[in-house]
């Protein structure tokens, strides 16, 4: 919210600084965003007389101007069309800076002709986009004065962030009436007498509106102004509007925008002749469409608001109005409109169409019910003043202003126990009513009535959080309670295993992204979404509509928007909830990392290496590790989903249950989100992974034995289909002791095995602690080796 300090003072009598009172501002909960000082940044500008303006001899569209700065004569060449002889104009010397083009100016020399500064456009000095030509000053305009002095622009702007609650301090009104309450100034209470009508109205108006829909619009206060001229509006208003960044227009659309900011009271004015028969408020009409008065023509639902005539639909209620009917300079009638609009009906209206408007970011917050009648009386003295027009017919009013009669019971003792400042009641009292409550005592509480504009006070607490606010929160006593210290906050198995997860994958080389938890659909449908995507019911935006199946798709983009800038060789790794349904369960903990490019370094001794399944099934097998998964019972299997690069990809099991997948990531589906190859990725599904029993310590500590270890390797014939994870379980599964390790080393097809068969190359290692193993030892675990390898899998042993 933006104002000037001479708009503020309109509604409040001080003489302090406006650092004093950007200080009370936060101070009562209205949080200073910033002080713009808009003479500071335009210091070197003064006003300058062309006293002279020739044709460049070298260029068409350039002429040599002789400049009277006041304090000596400058030559300067100009491109702008309108320079000539006897302007007054806005002249900015060497060395200065130029903010709406971002330059300092020096002397230099275009097409053989000197120049020392610049005459400047309103774009230049930031005050408009008006650049086709050079600031035009009256003939009176003194030459040698500080440009911002004379223009006006040392008032300052003062910015706050105003919290949804705090509707009343959207117009600068509100904002006076708190800065009166802490002492700031004496606040200027606005006296709006009504202004007879001496005819009525041609246009009426009409509330048409369902009973499940008629909170859209509660009441309609419009009334025809005849004769008014609609040229530009007053120095002072554009002034006023320009400096909170709003772009003057006419001078009709011009008050109801100052009326929007200064009371919190938006209004919307119809070219009367545009009118058809009278203003209907109804719902629209499903294909209905209206071009709005932002260039852009929406369709129309039945759930929206609109403001119509007997023929077409006008304006969105409480949103914004159509360029059908709105005012011209050809304007001579007007019809003025002051409502009220339902807050949730204007904010979902707002979200369908895409709309944010002023008006919206009003109606949506609360507007006071009592501005209705107010409101339009201030817009019609305004036109009056500002646009003539003689003839001001009677109110026309449809439905009726809410009746706004709430009262809460104060007790002032609450001050204390519930806000720990000890205020006596007659200063409780004071402040409520300088903020516009009314109180009336009975014993020991007060019945304090709330003013229309407060609808976010419902209760005693918020009356005690208004006392506070105003008498200052830096005011409130700290107090030193003898309690015992709280305990310590105690991590979860679930928290200490995701913390241990990210540091491990940060030590491998991976970077931690955090993406959003959900998803274009067609990148759901790429994993795993299928028909039971899980769609938002209300998204951001309409490309993030879909709540991630995987942590991949969304890794996956981010590796492709680094590599598009440069950083090919990277990997990401990111821990975080995968969904599969609405459910708590369907919410599953998920470590997942991609790799793109390659391994290593440019180097001499060789090329780096693409990623492959076997680097990020090293980060898999580094996580379960770590996390205490029993690596020995794992076993590997090759039925990925789809997503995958088939043979190209792992799943790790434990039992029928997945603990994670690993593997190249399918060239189709990067081909479809955009995003160039190889990227191999993972996923560890955190919750899948058993607590690590605790071992007991009678055993002692484990040791490397001081044997001698034997390598025996075995050859097998066994079926294409046959998985060489079951042939090392089998093998493991001999002898637990004795064989330390187990590993396939060489698989053959072709030649000598047969059509459907290959050969696996097993090799195990026996070692005991205790001893050196005999020959009979280790034959006979051979021996178990071959049996059980080839009662599991059907093997035969290859001669």
């Amino acid at each position: 919210m933006k104002f000037t300090l001479t708009w503020l003072q309109d509604h409040l009598d001080t003489d302090w600084a406006v650092e004093a009172l950007a200080d009370k501002l936060t101070s009562v909960g209205l949080e200073l965003e910033g002080i713009e000082d808009r003479a500071a940044a335009l210091k070197p500008f003064v006003i300058a007389e062309v006293l002279d303006a020739k044709q460049h001899p070298n260029a068409d569209r350039l002429r040599v101007c002789q400049v009277n700065t006041g304090t000596e004569t400058l030559q300067v060449v100009c491109g702008a069309p309108n320079a000539r002889t006897g302007i007054k104009a806005v002249f900015a010397p060497s060395g200065s800076y130029i903010p709406g083009s971002g330059i300092t100016l020096k002397p230099t020399d275009i097409r053989g002709e000197a120049s020392n500064g610049m005459l400047c456009s309103e774009r230049e000095l930031e005050l408009s986009d008006e650049h086709n030509g050079i600031i035009e000053l009256p003939s009176d305009a003194p030459v040698g004065t500080a440009y911002a002095e004379y223009a006006g622009l040392g008032d300052p702007v003062i910015d706050v962030a105003v919290t949804p609650n705090r509707p009343d301090c959207l117009g600068i009104i509100g904002i006076a009436r708190d800065l009166a309450a802490v002492g700031a100034g004496r606040f200027i209470s606005p006296k709006i007498e009504p202004i007879p009508g001496t005819f009525k109205s041609e246009i009426g108006v009409r509330i048409e509106l369902p009973n499940d829909a008629a909170d859209a619009c509660p009441v309609f206060v419009g009334r025809t102004i005849r004769g008014v001229k609609n040229g530009p509006s007053p120095k002072w208003l554009q002034d006023r509007l320009k400096a909170i960044g709003l772009r003057p227009i006419s001078a009709l659309v011009d008050i109801t925008n100052f009326l929007t900011h200064d009371r919190a009271r938006p209004l919307h004015v119809y070219d009367a002749a545009k009118v058809s028969g009278d203003i209907i408020v109804r719902l629209g009409r499903d294909g209905e469409t209206l071009e709005a008065l932002d260039g852009k023509t929406y369709t129309i639902n039945s759930n929206v608001c609109v403001i119509a005539d007997q023929d077409r639909a006008l304006g969105f209620g409480g949103v914004m109005g159509g360029t059908y009917s709105g005012c011209s300079v050809d304007t001579v009638d007007v019809f003025v409109e002051s409502a009220l609009f339902d807050p949730i009906r204007t904010a979902n209206a707002g979200r369908t169409l895409g709309i944010l408007s002023d008006a919206r970011f009003r109606f949506e917050r609360g507007v006071d019910p009592e501005g209705t009648i107010s409101g339009i009386e201030l817009a019609t003295k305004l036109i009056l003043e500002l646009c003539g027009g003689g003839e001001v017919s009677d109110l026309v009013i449809a439905g009726a202003v809410p009746v706004s009669d709430k009262s809460v019971t104060f007790r002032p003792s609450r001050v204390a126990t519930l806000g720990g400042l000890d205020l006596p009641a007659h200063q409780s009292v004071r402040i409520l009513e300088s903020l516009g409550f009314k109180a009336e005592q009975f014993g020991d509480e007060y019945a304090v009535t709330v003013p229309s504009w407060r609808p976010d006070v419902d209760g005693e607490a918020d009356l005690v959080e208004e006392v506070l606010r105003i008498a200052g929160l830096d005011t409130v006593p700290s107090l030193q309670l003898d309690r015992p210290t709280p305990p310590q906050g105690v991590l979860t198995s679930r928290q200490k295993r995701t913390r241990l997860t990210k540091r491990l994958l940060a030590t491998r080389g991976l970077r931690e992204a955090v993406t959003w938890s959900f998803l274009p659909e067609k990148q759901a449908q790429l994993f795993g979404g299928g028909a039971e995507a899980l769609k938002l019911a209300n998204p951001i935006s309409t490309e993030l509509d879909t709540m991630r199946p995987s942590l991949l798709p969304n890794l996956i983009a981010a590796l492709g928007r680094n590599a598009d800038r440069g950083f090919h060789d990277l990997g990401l790794y990111e821990v975080g909830g995968s969904y599969s349904d609405d459910t708590p369960e369907g919410q599953i903990l998920t470590a997942a990392g991609v790799r793109g490019g390659a391994q290593g370094e440019r180097h001499w001794t060789g090329k780096p290496q693409a990623v492959d399944a076997f680097v990020v099934k090293a980060d898999v097998m580094a996580v379960l590790a770590a996390t205490g998964a029993p690596l020995d019972n794992l076993i590997t299997t090759t039925d990925t989903p789809a997503w995958y690069h088939p043979g190209r990809s792992g799943v790790l099991k434990l039992g029928p249950k997945v603990l994670a997948r690993f593997g190249e990531i399918h060239p189709s589906v990067l081909k479809t989100m955009g995003v160039d190859g190889p990227i191999a990725a993972f996923e560890v599904f955190l919750d899948a992974i058993p607590t690590a029993k605790v071992k007991s310590r009678s055993r002692g500590p484990l040791k490397a034995s001081d044997y001698q270890a034997v390598d025996r390797d075995f050859a097998f014939v066994v079926e294409q289909a046959v998985a060489a994870e079951d042939i090392l379980r089998s093998a493991r599964g001999v002898d637990k002791v004795l064989i330390t390790g187990a590993r396939i080393f060489d698989v053959y097809e072709g030649t000598g095995v047969g059509d459907g068969k290959k050969s696996v190359a097993l090799g195990i290692t026996l070692q005991a602690l205790d001893r050196t193993l005999t020959d009979q030892e280790i034959d006979a675990v051979a021996t178990k080796v071959i049996d059980a390898v080839t009662k599991k899998t059907g093997a035969i042993l290859r001669a």
